[in-house]
């Protein structure tokens, strides 16, 4: 038996259940098919709960497009929706006049993103907001903050069911195929099913390539190869030393290891970055907290290694691969020539800061 469905978003991560949302609030009646047993159990529950402020992406990309405004969306919702969060700003530091340079050019690109907010400290004045830091000069971010990810999901969620959508767990997308009317989606589990639908969202992240690859009739050459990045996090058993995060000046790959902290004042260190074939391997590396010590001390001379445990990994999709600059990947009608079908690829950080106005667009592409 096939059952008609007006949308379907595929993917409940933090993505997916924005883009669910807004599609509902725009008058569609949506479901929302995830795979697993329970929403935002992969990218969106495994990274550093971080409000990004929209500093490091390249002039003219969907990153830069999507983060700055994004944050604004961010902050208002949780606010509307008792979201839990914090507004507890970064710091980035340099060493050196090479690290220095590099903050200023991150303060340039900034304020062309539309991020004017930025301050550049002196070593004095770091170390006046967190004595414990130790750098030759810090770039302060005040609008950077943290966010509650599970309750920011449980809120879309919330608020996905009053405007009518549905999500349906432990519905994996096996198979599809693009017809005239839609697409007819073949979907596993327990409860199996076939949906013919007017409009397929896909926002599956680590796998958003393989199922638009399963699905006949999306065009092969609009599909990306996805990468996957894996970054590996250290806790920390100690008192939390720093009000503020702290970020050294980013690598080619990463933002580098850095100090965050969740709302419940636990510390975190990382993460550091591998490019690796599995998406599915969460195990963390003991032997790696070598690394992420001679990395951290840099600007927190006085870690204890003593209180540095193995803390847990996130997967990344990336579309590009080391050393590259990757960003999002959106498409829509103008793409592939399809108005049943939405693919998003690649939506890595600050996918997060970003779900709200990417969920904007994405009702815009439905126009």
């Amino acid at each position: 038996m096939v059952e008609k469905v007006d949308t379907v978003v595929i993917g409940a991560g933090v993505v997916g259940l924005a883009a669910a949302r807004a599609l509902a609030r725009a008058g569609r009646d949506v479901i929302v098919l995830e795979k697993n047993g329970a929403f935002g159990e992969e990218t969106s529950s495994r990274n550093s709960e971080v409000i990004h402020a929209g500093l490091y992406y390249k002039r003219g990309g969907m990153r830069a497009r999507f983060c700055h405004p994004g944050k604004l969306k961010l902050y208002e919702f949780c606010r509307a929706y008792h979201v839990k969060f914090e507004n507890c700003q970064k710091l980035i530091v340099g060493h050196g006049d090479g690290e220095i340079a590099q903050l200023r050019a991150i303060k340039t690109l900034a304020a062309d993103n539309g991020v004017t907010d930025l301050e550049m400290l002196s070593r004095a004045e770091a170390q006046a907001l967190e004595p414990a830091i130790e750098c030759a000069a810090a770039l302060l971010s005040p609008s950077t903050g943290i966010v509650d990810s599970h309750g920011l999901m449980l809120a879309l969620l919330g608020d996905l069911e009053d405007a009518g959508g549905a999500l349906a767990l432990g519905a994996p997308v096996e198979s599809g195929r693009v017809g005239d009317g839609g697409v007819t989606l073949d979907v596993g589990g327990d409860g199996a099913m076939r949906l013919d639908a007017s409009l397929v969202v896909n926002c599956a992240g680590l796998w958003a390539d393989r199922v638009a690859q399963s699905i006949d009739g999306v065009p092969k050459e609009t599909i990306p190869a996805l990468q996957y990045g894996k970054g590996q996090y250290f806790s920390y058993t100690g008192a939390a030393p720093f009000e503020r995060l702290v970020y050294p000046a980013p690598g080619h790959d990463s933002l580098g290891a850095h100090y965050t902290r969740d709302l419940g004042g636990q510390v975190r260190l990382g993460p550091d970055i591998t490019y690796v074939a599995s998406n599915t391997d969460y195990d963390v590396d003991p032997s790696r907290r070598d690394g992420f010590v001679k990395s951290v001390k840099r600007f927190w001379p006085s870690l204890d290694t003593e209180k540095l445990q193995p803390g847990y990994a996130g997967i990344r999709p990336k579309t590009a691969g080391s050393g590259e600059e990757g960003d999002f990947i959106i498409h829509g009608r103008k793409a592939h020539g399809l108005a049943s079908y939405i693919g998003l690829y690649g939506i890595e950080s600050p996918g997060l800061t970003s779900c709200l106005a990417i969920a904007d667009y994405v009702v815009d592409l439905t126009a």
